[in-house]
């Protein structure tokens, strides 16, 4: 077998991972935790907008989200406990489909309420809905880590984030449609739907082996005495357990910096595009379909990319890719209203988001304890997304600071630290081994 030959048969091992039957399992859970989000921001916008509430009320509407970033203050409940009835499918399972069942019904209510007339109503059932899909998020993203290897994560975060974007699909474009036939009440019924996908994934996927074993510890003593022992194992444990772990101080400050250069574009991408002359329709057009599909396609290599390379050298690859995409909208800046180049430019960027997407939740998913998967997981992925919001928020006074190109040019530039301390972290490992 000559060179060529070996390099082949490497790549297609990569990629046998993707006829594992536990992949639709992934596709099933992500389509259920990305449908519920557009039905609590984009879409519920514009059934407020068609029901006559004030433009600053619907901006305040985006506050129902933030149970998303606080999911970390509950998760250690969700690790630990059991639930009554729902546990006999397992620790996992049990929590899916008793998070799944509560957002059905939280659509329900949604769906049964007049905006204009009970708006209160509507705000308390849309946190509910947020509540029960954040806590749906704790229980999948360990599902996931727990069913999967290291070098298997990268593929089974793509799988996930392609179900997820279908989830987006499902009650972004589609409900949209809807809503041009039916009315808005109608059409939150039948999104309620979705959470069937997510039922019926639960009774077809098993357990994590290491959750069939799981037995709920016993505390005896006082009700007092039994409160300090679970808060003692199932809040103060994870984050001592993640301080056990050398250079934990430098993968936090990696964490915070790898996905900078996306994050800090993302809010003035869309300002941009304007800005340059394209119609909300031709931006629709591009970001939505090519972009979509360039980021499940990215997502895909990028998963093949880890299962071949292995988790580090799968970080670099897609952080250098980051770097190099986002240098191309400097093209973008001084091409104008040039819808091809757009459309390079935009494709050629989700691609390398997803890849980066891919190998990120991969050394995510490495670093968590599988005594304490939910907990840690959700710690990593809220806190980042907190402290990378308060960074990109600057990013409009830094374009009218410097103009287009040269923000671009420094939002490229904004990868490299998080390569450096991808340097030092991967560096000391190899110390370590040695």
């Amino acid at each position: 077998m000559d060179k060529g030959q070996k390099m082949l048969q490497k790549w297609l091992n990569a990629i046998k991972i993707y006829a594992d039957r536990r992949m639709l399992i992934m596709t099933g859970f992500g389509f259920s935790s990305g449908f519920p989000l557009m039905l609590v921001s984009g879409t519920l916008s514009l059934w407020l907008d068609a029901s006559g509430i004030s433009y600053a009320l619907i901006g305040m509407f985006s506050l129902v989200k933030t149970p998303y970033s606080f999911k970390w203050l509950w998760a250690p409940i969700i690790d630990r406990v059991r639930l009554p009835l729902f546990g006999r499918l397992g620790r996992r399972r049990g929590w899916a489909l008793f998070t799944q069942l509560v957002m059905m019904m939280a659509l329900w209510t949604m769906a049964s309420i007049n905006p204009a007339e009970h708006t209160c109503w509507l705000v308390l059932a849309a946190l509910a809905v947020v509540g029960a899909s954040a806590s749906q998020d704790v229980v999948l993203d360990a599902y996931r880590i727990e069913m999967f290897r290291p070098k298997e994560q990268g593929a089974a975060a793509a799988i996930f984030v392609l179900g997820y974007r279908l989830g987006l699909i499902f009650s972004g474009a589609v409900a949209l449609w809807l809503a041009s036939y039916m009315s808005w009440n109608e059409v939150y019924w039948i999104m309620s739907l979705g959470a069937i996908v997510g039922m019926v994934t639960v009774f077809a996927a098993r357990e994590p082996a290491k959750d069939r074993l799981y037995k709920e510890p016993k505390v005896r003593g006082s009700y007092r005495k039994r409160i300090k022992e679970f808060l003692k194992k199932a809040v103060i444990a994870p984050f001592s357990d993640f301080m056990q772990r050398a250079d934990w101080k430098l993968i936090l400050l990696f964490v915070f910096l790898y996905k900078m250069s996306d994050a800090y574009m993302g809010p003035m991408a869309n300002v941009f595009y304007v800005k340059m002359g394209f119609t909300t329709a031709q931006i629709a057009y591009v970001s939505k379909f090519f972009g979509m599909l360039a980021t499940i396609a990215g997502g895909i290599v990028g998963g093949a990319v880890v299962s071949r390379y292995g988790i580090f050298k799968s970080l670099w690859i897609c952080g250098v890719l980051q770097g190099v995409t986002t240098l191309v909208f400097v093209g973008q800046a001084y091409a104008g209203n040039n819808l091809y180049v757009l459309t390079a430019c935009i494709s050629l960027d989700n691609i390398a988001g997803g890849m980066s997407v891919a190998a990120f939740v991969a050394y995510l998913s490495s670093l968590c304890s599988v005594a304490y998967t939910a907990t840690q997981y959700a710690l990593l992925s809220s806190l980042m997304t907190l402290a990378r919001d308060a960074v990109s928020a600057t990013s409009g006074k830094m374009v009218e600071l410097v103009g287009w190109p040269m923000f671009f040019t420094l939002t490229a530039l904004m990868t490299v630290p998080g390569l450096i301390v991808l340097y030092v972290i991967e560096k000391r490992e190899k110390q370590r081994q040695i």
